[in-house]
């Protein structure tokens, strides 16, 4: 006599029930976290008469692009090159140095290494706003302050990005570096053409998430900085919101730089999504 079907059917509806469930739940809150977004997109096209009576509309009575004409006759194109300075310079050396102080912490039996990495560990655990005046303090007294220097120095590393590359160094094989130890390579040697090749997944995440806090820093901008000349997007934008049109609301202005300062970020995101932290990638720890 054949199986009954039966059972194993009532098996699989209440899976799919559960899936369906599941990602009704992740859509659900997938849009509540786009919702103000797109909100932003909306008003951006709307005129301010419009958009002050019907915010969260997201339709507008008569679409117009008025307020991305308006920024664009603003600073926009200088703050706009400010940043990209910032963000490439900044990115670039946390890329690269995070990275060491990473193998450093992981590979280096250097005396009070612990100590360091207890250290690291109790600075991210700081509010970053705590930190705003001794930074100011420490800027001002090098000379740096209203310079590019000033803005970029002090966000070359973070702990944060450190701790990220130490723990993925430690999930690679020291094994795999004793054939080049043995053919005599240093130690620089062994991480620039060893390990560094092998941690693109870590460096990937890397990559975005500092190009992400530093094209979007705004407290380091307001403590670095005083000249209209180095204003960045967040600081010309943060002007802007804060009364600089002096005609009305100016809504659409104001969230039209704010979903142009959006686009770079997300475009990143969305290239790179598939290779942010597999930490499988490369050699397993033995």
């Amino acid at each position: 006599m054949a199986d009954d079907p039966r059972p194993a059917a009532r098996r699989r509806r209440p899976l799919r029930a559960a899936t369906i469930g599941t990602y009704a739940l992740l859509t659900a809150l997938a849009l509540v976290y786009v919702f103000p977004f797109v909100v932003s997109l909306a008003n951006s096209f709307k005129t301010d008469e419009d958009a002050a009576n019907n915010p969260v509309s997201l339709i507008p009575q008569s679409f117009t692009t008025a307020a991305y004409q308006q920024l664009f006759q603003t600073d926009l194109p200088l703050w706009l090159g400010n940043t990209v300075v910032v963000t490439v310079l900044v990115t670039a050396g946390r890329v690269l140095f995070d990275s060491m102080a990473g193998y450093a912490l992981s590979r280096l039996p250097f005396r009070g290494r612990n100590a360091v990495y207890a250290g690291l560990v109790a600075v991210m655990a700081v509010p970053g706003v705590v930190l705003l005046i001794p930074k100011f303090l420490v800027i001002k007294e090098f000379g740096m302050y209203d310079t590019y220097a000033g803005m970029v120095i002090p966000m070359l590393a973070d702990a944060a990005g450190v701790f990220i590359m130490r723990n993925f160094f430690e999930s690679v094989s020291p094994s795999i570096e004793e054939a080049a130890k043995i053919d005599g390579a240093g130690v620089f040697r062994r991480f620039w053409s060893v390990v560094l090749p092998m941690s693109r997944s870590a460096l990937i995440t890397l990559f975005i998430l500092s190009f992400q806090a530093s094209w979007n820093e705004l407290p380091q901008m307001i403590i670095s900085t005083q000249s209209p000349s180095l204003f960045t997007l967040t600081k010309g934008t943060a002007q802007l919101a804060s009364g600089a049109l002096s005609a009305g609301s100016q809504f659409p202005v104001k969230l039209a730089a704010a979903t142009l300062m959006t686009i770079p970020v997300a475009v990143l995101f969305f290239v790179f999504q598939r290779r942010i932290m597999n930490t499988t990638a490369g050699g397993t720890k033995e």
